[in-house]
């Protein structure tokens, strides 16, 4: 495999260079860490390296937490999976009536996703009430439960439901009942403020307006982590830590096909916040995302007793190389 100079893998006492990436990798494989890597600079005002510990955004990554957050309601009777929308949230129109928490999980509620919003500027402000209306006056692309469509407007609305339904800003109930919890101290969802070790988003290393997290992406991309902190947070769900048996099985069990159509991947469906897929023979369940001047994907080969997870700060960057890269050294490829 050809190699260029920017990116350090470390394994050890080792460092190797890994091809084409500006941001943060990581591969373990049987609890321990075969490979972390991190190239490029975080742009913006200081510009500084990129290290394993920069937090990026990770963009549709975040509807795992959402996913996560969900289930924690229904393991504690709070809501329950054929819940209406409707029923929970005020103000929804009479469209979305058969759209229950189940639909909304695994994006077979008819909502739209967000190039059918084309007036919707996803890096502006907007009140929640606006962003509602907005997604009430779109008709549902099919009927609840006919069959799968992407919709990150679906996975907003869950975060209101967790919000409403815990009596908690979704934000404080995710660093209260998961991040804190599992000592995930590098993640937080929304609006960055102040906080530190950031990396700026970027298209072709020049910087890029950031999606607007706080209402527009919240529960569909809002949270900020690192690759450390995601790698954690897949070797949590598979300790059986963060949820009971009965919701782990419904999170990692496909609900819908899934329509998409991506070179080597053999889709399984769409569990909860992870799809469920065959690749060369392996399963992996994983999430890819794609926010503004940043890609991400998390994976795990639960067969393999391995994950890996590929976070960039740059629109332009070839995240499918990477994780077929990432791919190969999960299974004990070289580099």
């Amino acid at each position: 495999m050809p190699h260029r100079p920017g990116a350090t893998r470390e394994v050890g006492s080792s460092t190797v260079l890994l091809a084409g990436l500006r941001g943060a990798a990581l591969v373990r494989r049987a609890g321990a860490d075969d490979l972390r890597v991190a190239g490029g600079t975080t742009g913006g005002r200081l510009d500084e390296a990129i290290r394993p510990e920069t937090r990026f955004q990770i963009a549709s990554i975040s509807k795992q937490f959402t996913a996560a957050a969900s289930l924690l309601l229904v393991d504690q009777e709070v809501v329950s999976l054929d819940d209406h929308l409707v029923d929970i949230l005020d103000g929804c129109p009479t469209a979305w009536k058969g759209i229950t928490i189940h639909h909304l999980l695994c994006h077979t509620s008819g909502l739209v996703h967000w190039p059918q919003l084309p007036n919707l500027d996803l890096t502006g402000d907007v009140s929640v009430d606006e962003l509602l209306t907005i997604f009430g006056n779109e008709p549902l692309l099919s009927e609840p439960g006919e069959r799968y469509a992407y919709s990150s407007p679906g996975y907003v609305l869950l975060a209101h439901v967790v919000q409403k339904a815990s009596g908690t800003p979704y934000r404080t109930f995710l660093a209260d009942e998961l991040f804190g919890p599992l000592a995930m101290d590098a993640t937080f969802a929304g609006s960055a403020g102040a906080e530190p070790n950031l990396a700026t988003p970027l298209n072709q290393g020049k910087p890029v307006r950031s999606f607007e997290l706080d209402v527009v992406g919240m529960g569909a991309g809002d949270v900020w982590s690192t690759v450390d902190d995601l790698a954690h947070w897949d070797a949590v769900l598979e300790s059986r830590l963060v949820l009971s048996d009965e919701s782990r099985k419904r999170m990692f069990t496909a609900h819908a096909t899934v329509s998409d159509e991506i070179p080597g991947v053999r889709f399984e469906g769409y569990g909860y916040g992870w799809y469920l897929a065959d690749i060369a023979g392996h399963r992996v369940n994983f999430h890819a995302g794609d926010n503004a001047g940043f890609q991400s994907i998390n994976a795990v080969l639960p067969d393999d007793d391995a994950t890996f997870v590929a976070l960039t700060n740059d629109t332009s960057a070839d995240l499918y190389a990477i994780a077929l890269e990432l791919f190969a050294i999960a299974l004990g490829g070289a580099s």
